[in-house]
């Protein structure tokens, strides 16, 4: 099923304890953009500057994926964020954000784009995800991702938002500002608890037949991410590295497979299995983005290294559950 996904065109100046890059592509879209192209087709809308190059709109197109809903917007300059991590990369300061032409951002969807089976709303304005999610009514999956900002300052349209989508992507810390709840579990049961049937069916997916989510994903970083379903819960660990170069827009790459293998599998609907099987694409995408900077390393990637990494995860996380015999 072809996805749609809304969000940031960035350039990056970064700096990690292992180097440094000082202009490089980034932003919300394009990392999940990327990593959703080995799953299905994608089309991207966004905002870009005059100062966009070709080269990095190439880096895209030779992925497949469609640009064509990239706004250029005259006498613009691109979003530019640069920040600086400490040592063991949890930590990061942010030293400029310069919102460019993202700052009046107003979402212009083809027709192509509205036709699309799968929305990803990536990282914006609450409003704006909402506009985005009603010119896409009939589309059958769609995910969410924030950030703490909009749960400050714009809680209601975010939780209006989050009540119009089948998928909602946030990290544990920002899951459990939202709700207020201590956990991650509970935080996470919360939001499920949203979920009232509408007039229509929540089989198909449908806007109408749904409202809130149904999947929430937990990203927690080094350690992984989490998945709660009213089914059950499901966790991996991420792929143990001995190099990490650069974190920036992992999490937008663990979206992208994560939604990306979904809408490769319309025909399991959201069973259990597709969902495991989706969290492990996430977590093994993610885990090649932090090998380099910014999105050097995914644009060399092959879907031959993307299996035997998923096969690996699936051997780690493995083991046999008989009981033991415990004395008293």
């Amino acid at each position: 099923m072809p996805i749609t996904v809304v969000g940031s065109i960035a350039y990056d100046a970064v700096k990690t304890p292992f180097g440094e890059r000082e202009r490089m592509l980034g932003g919300a879209a394009v990392h999940f953009a990327l990593a959703a192209s080995f799953f299905e087709e994608v089309r991207v809308v966004g905002p870009v500057g005059d100062d966009f190059g070709e080269s990095q709109l190439e880096v895209m197109r030779r992925r497949g994926v469609d640009v064509s809903d990239i706004e250029r917007v005259t006498g613009g300059k691109t979003f530019f964020w640069r920040g600086e991590y400490g040592w063991d990369l949890n930590s990061r300061e942010t030293l400029d954000t310069q919102l460019g032409v993202f700052e009046g951002f107003q979402p212009k969807l083809s027709q192509r784009s509205r036709e699309s089976d799968v929305l990803f709303l990536a990282n914006i304005v609450p409003d704006l995800q909402i506009e985005v999610r009603e010119q896409l009514p009939d589309a059958r999956f769609v995910a969410l991702d924030s950030m703490n900002l909009w749960i400050d300052i714009a809680r209601d349209q975010l939780v209006k938002a989050i009540e119009s989508v089948d998928c909602l992507i946030l990290n544990d810390a920002e899951l459990r500002q939202l709700t207020g709840k201590p956990n991650l579990v509970s935080a996470a049961r919360d939001v499920l608890a949203w979920g009232t049937q509408g007039s229509g069916s929540a089989r198909d997916g449908s806007a109408a037949g749904r409202r809130g989510p149904s999947v929430i994903v937990a990203k927690q970083g080094e350690y992984g991410a989490a998945l709660v379903t009213r089914e059950g819960f499901f966790a991996l660990p991420a792929y143990p590295l001995e190099t990490v170069i650069d974190p920036t827009g992992a999490g937008d790459t663990f979206a992208g497979g994560f939604v990306g293998y979904i809408a490769a599998h319309p025909d399991q609907g959201l069973s259990g299995d597709l969902l495991h099987r989706a969290m492990a694409h996430g977590t093994a995408l993610a885990s090649f983005n932090v090998e380099e900077f910014g999105t050097e390393r995914i644009e060399r990637l092959s879907g031959e290294e993307i299996v035997a990494r998923v096969q690996q995860l699936s051997e780690m996380t493995h083991f046999n559950g008989a009981p033991l015999k415990l004395r008293g």
